[in-house]
């Protein structure tokens, strides 16, 4: 979870607070630079300025600003803050007496140029003209105007940055006779936002791990399984390994410090991943729902076309290209602040809910060892890595993250960061051990104790990131308080039951146990009564569990000559009596024997 305050460099820019460079004295600029790390950072903050056509034109619109209240507070409420005219004054760079027009700033804001002077000349000048406010333009990235004590004391009037795009909007929509207001509002401690992102994070989250869970126990109880295509073909999971995890931390590090350095090539690379992972993750979930429907099952002629010759079905083949045309569109819109962060939160929890799908944690200690809340010491690093550097030349976002806009009007969302973000790897991670104890649930049968608890510590922890957000005023590393939440309460649970050994080791996995309430029959057929006082013994771990006949008119449809082959013999429908299974069949020599006459 990603917030944000502002964080003042140094006063004044290159060109306002140059550094000596006579050649007589290479060692002034050394010192001057020592000198500058030694000073504390100027005290700045955001504000607003409130712009409205004189002659009652278009709605009023706010506008970013950069003030140091050390020289003037402004108002926090908007009715405080007194409408007055802003003069276009930009043609002056408003450093000498001659600068200023010859019946002075009357009761009004002048718009000034930055550079050749200090901020400090610049509002002198403007308050002893009778300036109520000072707005300088900027071409260059904002920065607080500052100067000594004794300049603090002097002047009685704000003065502020606006950035020069800001100042050619305004003109555009208002003209040149508008009336502007200087306030800052309070920041809100939490943004209405955090209702929408813990919705989305906690549900990705549960759903990802039941969905998980759940398909994994299936695989282990299906023995005999159509193939009815491509489409149909589950993806095998993958086992997060000791060696694996150490390589993804060494990788998501390398990757952090290359972006850091290297932003403005890498985002694109980061971009073109994230649109092909999102396509294939908006795939994978929509693909059950879409075999569902009762149209579109036949399939495309035959060719010899890469993919095609595979004969895919209509109706596979459109969603494919779908989800394809959703992540293009997105890749197109992507910096679209009205709408495509819709697409990218859709297309992110797609991916999570695939990524939680695809990879499987095989033991409880593998969770405990890859715990990445001791890699987030580096959270200034990851905040501006996530939400972009200011001096980005692309102004480009990672899109690795759920975003939310700012509900509350406030100068930091209309300055800086207007969106909420939560990382991937705030879902992912926890998501991991959440789907490890539905699997557990279901082989050990606990009716869903180990999910029900591991879900709702994810959603306290994420609770507390929230508080821990609004404290302290700055981005938060989500992980450091999901990680211990989801980790210590699924070791109590298990501790609870009496079920630790298992449960750390997932001993629990390696051996068949007896199918479960939510595990699928494992054949169509009735069911021979079980007597209640003959206990259940485990099968060991290389056997299939058994499955009883098939009936007569349940047999399956016999295979054609051209789909087993030119040289397959023939296969007959087996009888009730007759064993599935080659084993069985061998076995029994009999019954196969008057079952062929």
């Amino acid at each position: 979870m990603y917030g944000h305050v502002p964080v003042c460099p140094v006063p004044g820019p290159p060109h306002e607070h140059r550094c000596p460079s006579c050649p007589l004295f290479p060692w002034a600029s050394r010192a001057v630079v020592l000198t500058a790390s030694l000073v504390p950072q100027v005290a700045c903050e955001y504000g607003m300025v409130h712009v409205a056509s004189k002659d009652g034109g278009p709605k009023g619109k706010d506008y970013c600003i950069l003030y140091n209240p050390q020289w003037a507070h402004l108002p926090h409420d908007l009715s405080k803050a007194p409408p007055l005219q802003l003069r276009n004054w930009t043609a002056s760079l408003l450093c000498s007496a001659a600068d200023l027009p010859a019946h002075g700033f009357r009761d009004q804001i002048p718009l000034v140029a930055r550079g050749n002077c200090t901020f400090y000349e610049k509002v002198r000048l403007a308050q002893g003209s009778g300036a109520r406010g000072l707005l300088i333009v900027s071409r260059e990235r904002l920065v607080p105007p500052g100067g000594n004590k004794t300049q603090y004391d002097e002047i009685a009037i704000p003065v502020a940055l606006l950035s020069y795009r800001d100042m050619l909007d305004i003109f555009r929509r208002f003209g040149h006779l508008v009336q502007v207001s200087l306030y800052a509002p309070n920041e809100p401690v939490l943004d209405y936002n955090m209702v929408i992102i813990f919705i989305m994070a906690v549900g990705t989250v549960a759903i990802g791990g039941y969905w998980a869970g759940s398909r994994d126990v299936k695989k282990r109880y299906m023995k005999h399984k159509r193939d009815d295509g491509l489409e149909k073909q589950e993806d095998e999971a993958v086992d997060v390994t000791p060696v694996m995890t150490c390589v993804f931390v060494v990788m998501c590090c390398s990757m952090l410090v290359l972006l850091y350095h290297f932003y403005d090539l890498l985002v694109y690379v980061v971009i073109g991943i994230f649109c092909l992972a999102s396509a294939t993750g908006l795939y994978s979930c929509l693909a059950p729902c879409v075999r569902r429907l009762p149209f579109g099952e036949c399939r495309v002629p035959n060719n010899s076309l890469p993919y095609f010759h595979k004969r895919p079905q209509v109706r596979m083949l459109l969603l494919a290209l779908f989800c394809v045309a959703v992540s293009v569109v997105w890749g197109i819109f992507r910096n679209e602040d009205q709408w495509a962060w819709v697409l990218q939160d859709a297309l992110g929890i797609a991916f999570c809910l695939y990524m939680l799908r695809t990879i499987r944690l095989p033991t409880f200690k593998v969770s405990e060892g890859g715990s990445p809340s001791s890699v987030q010491s580096g959270s200034s690093i990851m905040v501006e890595v996530a939400t972009g550097p200011s001096d980005s030349a692309t102004r480009e976002k990672l899109p690795m993250v759920l975003k939310v806009p700012r509900l509350n009007s406030s100068p930091l969302a209309l300055c800086d960061r207007p969106f909420s973000l939560l990382g991937f790897g705030d879902i992912l991670v926890p998501g991991l051990l959440v789907a490890y104890c539905h699997r557990f649930d279901i082989q050990v049968q606990s009716s869903r104790v180990y999910f029900v608890a591991c879900t709702i510590a994810y959603g306290v922890g994420l609770l507390v990131t929230f508080v821990a957000l609004a404290l302290m005023q700055r981005g938060q590393p989500a992980l450091l308080y999901l990680v211990p939440c989801t980790l210590v309460t699924s070791c109590a649970v298990a501790l609870w039951r009496r079920e630790l050994g298992v449960f750390w080791t997932g001993s629990g996995f390696a051996k068949a146990l007896p199918p479960s309430p939510w595990a699928p029959a494992p054949t169509d057929g009735p069911q021979p009564p079980k007597d209640p006082a003959t206990p259940l013994s485990p099968q060991p771990p290389s056997e299939e569990p058994a499955t009883s006949p098939r009936p007569a008119e349940q047999s399956p449809e016999p295979c054609t000559p051209e789909e087993m082959g030119p040289g397959a013999p023939t296969r007959e429908p087996r009888s009730p009596a007759e064993p599935e299974g080659p084993d069985q069949a061998q076995l029994h020599p009999l019954a196969q024997h008057s079952s062929s006459a």
